[in-house]
């Protein structure tokens, strides 16, 4: 079993997707989206947990595909609540067509995933449904805790923290688990399955919020400091608010207060703030905590130690990467 191999399968599949053809204002913006690309994170991760218990991993590639299609679908409506242009580099649906056509097409995609979730066994599947419709939830609710920080004041840690397991990590945990429910794996094994997902996935974010403050643009890919320039209330803010004391908090309250401001100002003075808090630190020994806990949940799979390796060896380079 190969990386290469699994990623390649799965572009594949997902070029051969059939979504339906009339009317074509829904089904193009489906399309369109599936071929923006992207890492296709979920499916691999979905396979490689597959293949530590069958050699025959090519034949749930389908089934597979629903956690990226389902993943895409919640980007789409992101990005309609976010109203946000860009989505890897081009105009995002709504802009593309309107908020009405992506609304509905992503509604269609989240059909989609069910439909590509009905080409498993008729032994697995009621356990997959009941398994992915609460991900499914959680990740709404995750979207919905997001945008009622915004205007909530005195977030905390673990508010944070209980956020961003259910907007992003929730959706990891599935796709390791589905690969290894799709293949009737023990509940211990998908447990643990699911918990590496959840665990990688918060230290991704935690990540991310680290990227956007202390990223090299050109390796990020996007705006570095955007996070500071629109008071996003990340892990390192809220840090710096917990630790910040005297002129550190009165800076620090005097940023985020004011309406108008130059950007580079405000994220190099924000910026200054974190270092002197030692924020950047603090962050990233949470974030190794959660890889750490994940990697402790892949070392307990009862699984082939040399099919754990190369899960783990593509774990450990998504955690390496710098954008």
């Amino acid at each position: 079993m190969d990386v290469n191999q699994i990623a390649t399968k799965i572009n594949q599949e997902i070029a051969a997707l059939q979504y339906g053809q009339h009317p074509p204002e829904l089904y193009e913006p489906i399309r369109y989206m599936m071929s923006l690309g992207g890492k296709r994170l979920r499916p691999v991760l979905t396979l490689l947990a597959t293949s530590l218990y069958t050699d025959d991993w090519q034949r749930y590639a389908k089934p597979a595909l629903a956690v990226e299609v389902f993943h895409n679908f919640t980007l789409m409506h992101d990005d309609i609540m976010d109203a946000a242009p860009l989505r890897r580099g081009k105009p995002t649906v709504h802009t593309q067509w309107n908020n009405n056509v992506a609304i509905l097409s992503g509604d269609v995609m989240l059909v989609n995933a069910y439909e590509l979730l009905l080409e498993l066994p008729a032994q697995q599947l009621a356990q997959v449904i009941r398994r992915f419709n609460r991900c499914a939830a959680e990740v709404c609710e995750g979207q919905q805790l997001d945008m009622n920080f915004e205007k909530q004041p005195g977030v905390t840690e673990e508010d944070y923290l209980e956020m961003i397991r259910l907007k992003t990590a929730a959706l990891l945990g599935f796709s390791l688990e589905l690969g290894g429910l799709m293949v009737g794996a023990d509940h211990t094994d998908t447990t643990l399955l699911y918990e590496l997902g959840e665990s990688i996935g918060i230290g991704f974010q935690l990540k991310d919020d680290l990227l956007d403050v202390f990223g090299e643009q050109a390796k990020v890919g996007k705006q570095v400091g955007g996070d500071i320039m629109a008071n996003k209330k990340t892990f390192l803010l809220i840090k710096a608010l917990q630790e910040a004391q005297e002129q550190d908090l009165e800076e620090l309250t005097y940023w985020l207060n004011q309406p108008s401001f130059v950007p580079e100002e405000k994220v190099k003075a924000i910026t200054a703030i974190y270092e002197r808090l030692d924020i950047r630190q603090i962050a990233e020994n949470k974030m190794n905590e959660y890889f750490a806990l994940g990697m402790f949940c892949l070392d307990r799979l009862h699984a082939n130690t040399a099919k754990k390796e190369a899960l783990k060896q593509f774990i450990e380079q998504i955690i390496a990467r710098e954008n």
